[in-house]
């Protein structure tokens, strides 16, 4: 409805036609552009939040744009005029409009002061669903039939308007005769007499419920995915912090002097995944024993986050009790596959473990599942013969092998997770080291040449490698 606030305002001017068309087929282009991309996110997991998040701002920007087409289209067409086939003074039956369309989201109503004459639109009423023969409501009637949080503020705007003369802008809430609650965008003015004083006041009230619950649902999911970022940010933190509380406190070169005529240096290194966020149940560790021998040992659990590093955790400690206690590598297999099945969290583990004695330069080890240590001597590696061991939690009554390998002044052990090399290419990558290795001072050297080498590339799963030094 036209303002009546000035009756010698100058007419305004229509808009360029060619350049209001311009911009409908613009908005028609994106509105197709943007069905594409809405198509794209209608097959999605529903326990995805980041994905019912997208989803929502797609719908919510298909809204819009039908809006902004429908304005536009009302922009370039103009106001409806009455054709001279229809008799003054009578009502012609409303078009057709599909529903949910604009013209049936937006009545317009002026309240004439002097009269007390009230004037809805036909989509006004139908907005409210309130019936014509009824009448429209006065503005004293009007906050009736909102939501009681909302009356203060229409309340407000009404007032301000028709003493101050300040123009409407505001939504509120209604409740339909059928239950129903509609969201409302109301605008309008004050119109004035001749002397200056209000004399009516006209508004344009937009039923805007469908946008506002797109916006909802925006919001929502929205909040659903910050929150559980800010739980995946939480278990991250307390993944790293029980992996650090867990690993060896060393790092760095660890120099285990032997009662004979071998020690060992000791170095370590823990490498990430690709996507940092990954925090698995990869572990490394080397203990001094109280016979004088030393505990090797590396492994991996299947999984990431909290529940892969807390297994981890129940199982070093247990293996480190059982070393120190004399239980052999291979027993000491068999005991962690027991303890994986009667956990509370089944999972799936590889392991390496090695138990060397500097006496007599032995080396008694064991594996499940788990990739051989390398052994490097004289400028050549090769993996050691595997004695028989299936993963970690795999099955009941399981007997571990173990093997035995005497270890000379100069020769490296490399102990790695599965994460550290591509699964297709094997081992070959560690044994191409074998001539800096062979140059190498001390274990923190050959480390240094895995993470030189290896330690860049982008990797699915994190990994650790121990390298042990048999000194001369």
């Amino acid at each position: 409805m036209p303002s009546h606030l000035f009756a010698d305002r100058p007419a305004p001017q229509p808009p360029e036609r060619d350049a209001v068309d311009a911009l409908i087929n613009r908005t028609r282009i994106l509105r197709g552009d943007m069905d594409a991309v809405r198509r794209d996110t209608s097959v999605i997991d529903d326990d995805d939040p980041q994905q019912r998040w997208q989803r929502a701002l797609c719908d919510l920007a298909v809204h819009q744009l039908d809006d902004l087409g429908e304005h536009l289209g009302q922009l370039r067409d103009g106001i409806p005029r009455v054709t001279a086939a229809e008799p003054a003074g009578e009502n012609p039956p409303a078009p057709a409009e599909p529903t949910g369309s604009l013209l049936s989201r937006v009545g317009s109503a002026e309240w004439n002061l002097l009269t007390d004459e009230v004037s809805w639109s036909e989509e006004l009423y139908q907005i409210f669903g309130r019936d014509p023969g009824a009448g429209g409501l006065s503005l004293d009637e009007l906050p009736s039939v909102l939501l009681t949080e909302d009356q203060p503020l229409l309340m407000s705007m009404v007032t301000d308007c028709l003493v101050d003369g300040r123009p409407i802008d505001g939504e509120f809430r209604i409740l339909r005769p059928d239950g129903g609650m509609r969201t409302l965008h109301m605008m309008g003015e004050p119109v004035l007499d001749a002397d200056g004083c209000t004399a009516s006041m006209w508004a344009v009230l937009r039923d805007v419920s469908r946008l506002r619950r797109s916006q909802h649902i925006v919001g929502r999911t929205q909040d659903t995915l910050r929150r559980q970022e800010q739980l995946a940010q939480a278990e991250h933190r307390m993944a790293v912090e029980l992996q650090e509380a867990v690993l060896p406190p060393w790092r760095g070169s660890l120099p285990i002097p032997g009662q004979g005529a071998n020690g060992l240096d000791i170095a370590a290194h823990y490498l990430p995944s690709g996507s940092s966020d990954l925090i698995g149940g990869d572990w490394y560790d080397a203990l001094p024993l109280p016979d004088g021998r030393t505990l090797l040992t590396v492994g991996d659990l299947t999984g990431h986050g909290i529940p892969a590093t807390s297994a981890m955790a129940m199982l070093l400690g247990a293996l480190r009790g059982m070393a120190v206690a004399g239980v052999g590598p291979g027993p000491v297999m068999g005991h962690l596959n027991q303890l994986i099945e009667c956990s509370a969290q089944p999972a799936l583990g590889s392991a390496v473990c090695c138990r060397f004695d500097p006496a007599t330069g032995t080396l008694v080890w064991a594996q499940a599942g788990h990739p051989a240590p390398l052994l490097f001597r004289d400028g050549v590696g090769r993996p050691l013969p595997a004695p028989d061991g299936v993963l970690l939690g795999a099955a009941s009554g399981v007997t571990y092998e173990q093997d035995e390998v005497d270890l000379l002044p100069g020769d490296v052990l490399v102990l790695h997770t599965g994460g550290l090399t591509d699964r297709s290419v094997g081992p070959d990558m560690l044994l191409g080291l074998a001539p800096r290795f062979a140059q190498a001072r001390t274990a923190q050297d050959c480390v240094r040449a895995v993470v030189e080498e290896l330690g860049s590339a982008e990797r699915l799963d994190d990994a650790c490698v121990l390298v042990a030094r048999v000194e001369a």
